[in-house]
């Protein structure tokens, strides 16, 4: 529901705070008053378009805030947060969604959600699944015929999953049909691309050790002359004849150390030390020789290296991968791709076939999803036109046109609801009826006749009432009572006959001080409200007659 709607500086409105209930809200007042400012504070936090013009006077800007409370479970909360987090804002806490709107009166303006900046596109989408405004300036989904289809479908309890299902699958395989028939040549061209880079990659017979091994091997055969060199020297250092060689120096001093052990206690352990150092360089110069002796200086043999770390370069650069397991890799996708066209022919085949039958699907699911909807709409057509008959079209028509044609997401047949206003004169579709009163009059009828099955919780009815009285303005607001007991309905109404049936009652007022005009609107509770009724019934004549019937009329209203 609709919690609190805040106004500051829009028009002639400086301040206002409404706090709404659940049921049905009525809003009355002089004209002029301010009522429709509301209104466009409302559509404003729907994402209505802003106007610069609309700040008041003096202000800097106008700000609208408005808060609803989202029930768990519900249809709406759930769209809420999809739509909450396709856009990247913050979730509704405890089911409370706060839209903030500032319009700047040197143009330009904010939008916040749940305190994030956001867009006039993400209050539009909020707008269309929280409210819907029934006035001069709405923005009717009514009028919409995917919406009449979705109704329509709720109404009647029509399963559409199956239906929907299919045709998706029909839209896939005709995707990949349409891509797989493309240019034969173009398919030819990309075959040889991808067989030529298979082939130029297996030719490689590439390994893991041409990245690794491959890059050492070649520098060792490369400068196999100088290691030879150094690792001759090496080991003669270590271990050769030359007096001056390690092993002779470790030699010497064992034998020194083994006199000083005689006499001298530490000696004995640097001893084992000695002995344990002389193992390793006798190790380590054995291990300099065998590594030495498997080095091949032939020419030969270090232009093979050269010549396969060449083409592993080459490879690399040429498919752009950055090491041999990338370049395998990328052999590997484009065969997978290779052999997928390769195997085109088969799968267009395959996939006719498989089109052929997906049409045949949809087409028998399509016709008893239509047979189905022109099932419902009869009856709801017949309980429609009685609940316009009881808000004053005595002789009005409402119909439900169901028409064949190419089948898409939504099956093979539209849906169009038609009003036929007086006997005589043809129906007509809904949408191109000009009297914003006979459509929003025809939407509170579908609305009391849909009600349990119609997901969007807020309703506001601009004026419904208007050109109409007596009986028939009796009705209207019974019929917004009945609407309320499954939406939060907001209704600005000049006829005292629908406005005690509100289950919360505002006035809105127009003031002049300082010479400024203001506008406040304020709940009105017991002998206030019988005041507002009685003024809207007699006008200034504001008689005891008068006061009296505005109390009768309240009263008849709680008895119902």
């Amino acid at each position: 529901m609709l919690a609190r709607l805040s106004v500051r500086n829009l028009a002639i409105v400086e301040s206002a705070d409404v706090e709404f209930v659940s049921g049905l809200n009525i809003i009355t007042g002089e004209t002029g008053a301010g009522k429709s400012v509301l209104m466009g504070a409302l559509e404003l936090v729907l994402g209505a378009r802003a106007d610069a013009s609309a700040v008041r006077d003096g202000a800097k800007d106008a700000r609208v805030e408005a808060e609803f409370s989202l029930d768990d479970g519900s249809h709406a909360r759930t769209e809420v947060g999809r739509i909450l987090d396709e856009a990247g804002l913050p979730p509704c806490e405890d089911g409370v969604l706060v839209v903030r709107r500032m319009v700047s009166a040197s143009g330009g303006g904010r939008v916040h959600v749940n305190d994030a900046a956001s867009t006039v596109q993400t209050l539009r989408a909020l707008g269309r699944v929280l409210v819907d405004v029934h006035g001069p300036n709405d923005h009717q989904s009514l009028l919409e015929e995917s919406f009449q289809r979705r109704l329509l479908d709720a109404y009647g309890k029509i399963d559409t999953s199956a239906y929907s299902a299919a045709w998706r699958d029909l839209c896939a395989m005709r995707e990949e049909l349409a891509e797989l028939r493309g240019d034969a040549g173009d398919f030819a061209e990309e075959c040889e691309r991808l067989r030529y880079a298979v082939d130029e990659i297996d030719a490689a017979q590439l390994c893991e050790e041409d990245e690794t091994e491959l890059p050492a091997r070649h520098a060792a055969a490369a400068h196999a002359a100088e290691i030879l060199e150094s690792a001759n020297a090496a080991t003669a250092a270590l271990a050769g004849d030359d007096g001056a060689s390690a092993a002779n120096a470790l030699a010497a001093a064992a034998s020194y150390i083994a006199e000083m052990a005689k006499y001298h206690e530490p000696a004995r352990e640097w001893r084992e030390e000695l002995e344990s150092v002389a193992v390793r360089v006798q190790e380590l110069s054995r291990s300099v020789e065998d590594s030495v002796s498997r080095l091949d200086a032939d020419p030969d043999a270090l232009q093979a290296l050269d010549d396969r770390l060449s083409l592993v370069n080459r490879l690399k650069r040429k498919y752009g991968c950055a090491d041999v397991a990338a370049l395998l890799a990328l052999r590997d996708a484009r065969a997978a791709r290779l052999a997928e066209l390769e195997g085109r022919d088969g799968r267009i085949r395959e996939l006719e076939e498989g089109v052929g039958k997906g049409e045949a699907a949809v087409r028998k699911l399509g016709a008893a999803l239509g047979a189905a909807r022109r099932k419902a709409a009869e009856r709801f057509a017949k309980a429609v036109t009685k609940e316009l008959h009881g808000l004053g079209f005595m002789k009005a028509g409402f119909g439900v046109c169901i028409a064949e044609r190419a089948p898409d997401a939504s099956g093979c047949d539209s849906v169009d609801f038609h009003f036929e206003p007086n006997p005589g004169e043809p129906s007509r579709p809904l949408r191109d009826i000009a009297s914003t009163g006979e459509i929003a009059r025809v939407m509170l009828a579908v609305k009391a006749v849909s009600a349990e099955h119609d997901s969007i919780p807020v309703l506001v009815f601009d004026e419904i009432d208007s050109n109409i009285g007596g009986e028939v303005g009796r009705a209207v607001g019974e019929k917004l009572s009945a609407v309320s007991r499954h939406h939060q309905v907001v209704a600005i109404t000049h006829l005292p006959q629908s406005a005690v049936w509100g289950d919360s009652h505002f006035a809105v007022a127009k003031t002049v001080s300082g010479g400024r005009t203001r506008t406040a609107i304020h709940v009105l509770e017991g002998e206030a409200r019988v005041a507002e009724i009685a003024r809207m019934l007699g006008g200034a004549s504001l008689t005891s007659v008068v006061a009296q019937h505005a109390r009768e009329l309240l009263d008849l209203a709680k008895r119902k």
